[in-house]
């Protein structure tokens, strides 16, 4: 008897991202089959059976699939916005020096607050809607701008609620180790103390975080901090990331190792010692190039310490008000290939593989395999080399999620 799926799309060139393939897993006449929502078949046209039969045929004429994109670190939800301390940046005040002024993430901080999460989520829903528009299908979503726990958890909810207002798949991060607010009086342990014992407990019992992550920095936290919120996590049965080594070498890749996160991100002082223990421990560095170019850094992460160590690189947004107002991943990564030297492969994978893996989610999503979720991006390309190299175009003709 054929065997009978909801959907077939076939005449289509597939970029599966399998890891067993070679780079992108190219397929030139391909054919991918589902049912309910989920992939039976991603392969060749010429091993598919040919009795198949399907509620709807797709014929994508000759365009390029590929999986879903997956922004993996995104600040989307927050209130108000920081154009003003942009200018400030452009006159030539420097990122710590707005931050030690008031400025920075305190002062997002502050309109968060006021904001009720229907706001939140009336904010986020443009910046949401321009990933979805490039064919993301799974956004990371961080709270940290509330560093109480009643508005960090409005966040997180504002998060949850987003996910079921559009057709896309959020997880969401726990981030009120991201900087001190302006009540702590500058003690930077009293309120380590509120996030481990009051901010994640309430947060885990609701269900509201998916990770747990931490910025440790010379202008956030220390590394003895950042343990005691990782411990935490652990205690709570959650895995954890961290803003890592951006500014400084403090050693953040090393200790994302230690408590093999699932990612260290931006990384752009990492040395080849934490290179090492991030490799060994499986933990994903997540590139951010929007960040590197908008607070005008020089430091590039060393990507090339990276590949000789076997580090997965994964690239996003990291879209935010402050240092990376970002919501394409398009131009993420041009300006991973034009900024960090990049290959198209590592672009590619980077917002589809890697990214899943970031957020621990390869076995649902981000290749093109059977059992997982059909969440596709059909491309009107010639080779998946334009979806990296056009800059300020979209080239998307469709966008396929849970198989709709």
């Amino acid at each position: 008897m054929a065997e009978r799926f909801d959907r077939i799309w076939h005449n289509a060139r597939l970029a599966t991202m399998r890891a067993d393939r070679p780079d992108l897993g190219e397929i030139e006449r391909g054919v991918i089959a589902t049912r309910d929502g989920r992939i039976l078949y991603a392969g060749a046209a010429s091993d598919f059976p040919a009795d198949a039969e399907s509620i709807q045929w797709i014929d994508c004429e000759g365009r390029w699939i590929t999986p879903g994109l997956v922004d993996c670190h995104t600040h989307l939800v927050y209130g108000g916005n920081r154009a003003h301390e942009f200018e400030l940046r452009l006159k030539g005040a420097s990122y710590e020096e707005i931050a030690c002024a008031g400025g920075g993430i305190v002062s997002t901080v502050a309109a968060t607050r006021k904001a009720s999460e229907a706001e939140l989520v009336a904010s986020a829903l443009p910046r949401l809607d321009a990933l979805i528009g490039e064919g993301a299908t799974t956004i990371e979503i961080k709270s940290g701008y509330g560093l109480d726990t009643e508005t960090e958890m409005r966040q997180l909810s504002a998060a949850r609620s987003i996910s079921r207002q559009r057709k896309v798949a959020i997880r969401t991060s726990f981030l009120g180790a991201h900087a001190l607010p302006a009540e702590a009086d500058g003690d930077k342990d009293r309120y380590i103390d509120l996030v481990c014992k009051e901010m994640l407990p309430a947060v885990a019992k609701a269900g509201l975080a998916d990770a747990v992550d931490a910025f440790m920095e010379g202008i956030a936290f220390s590394a003895e901090q950042t343990a005691r919120v990782f411990e935490a996590a652990r205690a709570l049965g959650l895995p954890v990331k961290l803003h890592a080594d951006q500014l400084s070498n403090l050693g953040g890749a090393a200790l994302a190792a230690k408590f093999s996160a699932l990612s260290a991100d931006h990384l752009e002082h990492t040395d080849a010692a934490g290179a090492a223990a991030m490799a060994k421990a499986g933990t994903v560095a997540v590139l951010l190039p929007g960040a590197y170019y908008f607070i005008r850094e020089t430091q590039e992460p060393p990507v090339e310490t990276f590949r000789k160590h076997g580090v997965h690189l994964a690239l996003a947004t990291d879209c935010n008000p402050g240092s990376s107002p970002l919501t394409s991943l398009l131009l993420a990564m041009n300006m991973g290939a034009t900024l960090f030297r990049m290959t198209v492969a590592e672009c590619l994978t980077g917002v589809t593989r890697e990214g899943a893996r970031a957020l621990g989610v390869l076995d649902e999503t981000g290749t093109l395999e059977p059992g997982k979720w059909c969440d596709l991006a059909i491309w009107d390309i010639e080779r998946p080399a334009e979806l990296v190299y056009r800059i300020g175009f979209n080239p998307l003709h469709r966008r396929v999620w849970r198989g709709q």
